[in-house]
């Protein structure tokens, strides 16, 4: 699946789907890198593995808050994907979801050809990967028969804090997740537990104060050991077994949300011969493209000297690899910088003239 020249008589396939730019990957990061192709009159298509747009917002706090987005004091990760999702609207991209982009080659008239797991074939002039960490799965804790409850009464994310009202809720782990839910669901289960092996956390400091007050004020059970055993029948969870340094306790329970961290993996990009730093696509930092002219990365899947992680640095990466695409996609046509505060032609775009 390296980049390579694809024979001139390669055969084009009657489904295939021609485009300006393809952009893989549906989070914040991909979404905005939409926008900011449409302004300079580049369509997209966007492929993403999972069922909705959001990333790993959307997948693995929906509802947690995040501080740092410029002008939103507070916003949490579906609502910052839905403003994302509004603000594209007038480019009318085209989205593909529950697809992965498996293989990548350039066709003859420079060109990328790729085509996805579920079949569909796209030609792109430009290709911008904003994957986030790449393709990512929660790590299973090693529980007999956990397969059965999962997605009905184990979670390893929570989409709706409400899902959780009124329930008997173990939490598993001892980072920044575990910690988060745990201050997030206190004052809406029925009784919540959360457990880890050691009493010292990896977590902020300042969350694991707020735990240990919701303690002191029995809002929260901690335990000190490890689940090593479920109950229950069709999925539905009735308690767990916890070993303690005391001995096993049996605890009710009717959800338990482990928090073990997250398997990441490049996946089929590992293959597709661009230089990698570390497991991350190495970039330069003026137009945010790969060791492949007309291949971008943008967003916490790629990597450069001080980079940080952050939504904000994404948005400003895909803002300088939409003027470097402008020059593949139009290499005859003069790209003059505007301001959209003040140009009457990209308001028209937008819709607000």
């Amino acid at each position: 699946m390296n980049v390579t020249t694809a024979a001139p008589d390669a055969p084009k396939s009657s489904e295939m789907i021609e485009t300006d730019a393809i952009v893989i990957g549906a989070g914040p990061c991909g979404l905005f890198a939409v926008f900011e192709l449409g302004l300079l009159d580049m369509k997209a298509h966007v492929v993403d593995i999972l069922d909705r747009p959001g990333g790993q917002c959307t997948e693995l706090y929906p509802e947690k808050p995040i501080y740092d987005v410029p002008a939103l004091p507070t916003v949490t990760g579906q609502e910052l994907t839905d403003r994302l999702m509004e603000q594209i609207k007038p480019f009318g991209p085209q989205f593909h979801f529950n697809e992965r982009i498996d293989t990548l080659s350039r066709q003859a008239d420079g060109r990328f050809r790729l085509t996805t797991d579920g079949g569909s074939e796209f030609l792109a002039k430009v290709v911008v990967i904003a994957a986030g960490g790449g393709s990512f799965t929660p790590k299973r804790p090693p529980l007999a028969g956990i397969e059965t409850y999962e997605g009905k009464s184990v979670f390893y994310s929570v989409r709706k804090i409400e899902s959780m009202r009124g329930k008997d809720v173990v939490i598993v782990g001892g980072g920044d997740s575990a910690l988060d839910w745990t201050l997030n669901l206190a004052h809406v289960a029925k009784s919540l537990t959360l457990v880890h092996r050691r009493d010292e956390f990896r977590a902020a400091p300042h969350s694991v104060e707020k735990m240990r007050a919701l303690v002191e004020e029995a809002s929260v059970r901690l335990m000190i050991g490890q689940v090593t055993e479920l109950e229950g029948a069709n999925g539905e969870l009735s308690a767990v077994l916890i070993k303690t340094a005391n001995g096993s306790e049996r605890v009710p329970c009717n959800a338990m949300l482990p928090f073990f961290g997250l398997t990441m993996k490049l996946g089929p990009v590992a293959d597709w011969g661009l230089n990698l730093h570390e497991n991350l696509i190495k970039v330069d930092t003026e137009r945010f493209e790969t060791s492949e002219k007309g291949i971008f990365a943008i967003g916490d899947i790629n990597w450069y000297p001080g980079k940080l992680k952050l939504i904000l640095s994404g948005f400003h990466e895909a803002a300088l690899m939409a003027q470097a695409a402008h020059r593949i996609v139009y290499p005859d046509k003069k790209l003059m910088f505007q301001y959209t505060t003040s140009s009457s032609s990209l308001q028209k775009k937008l819709g607000v003239k």
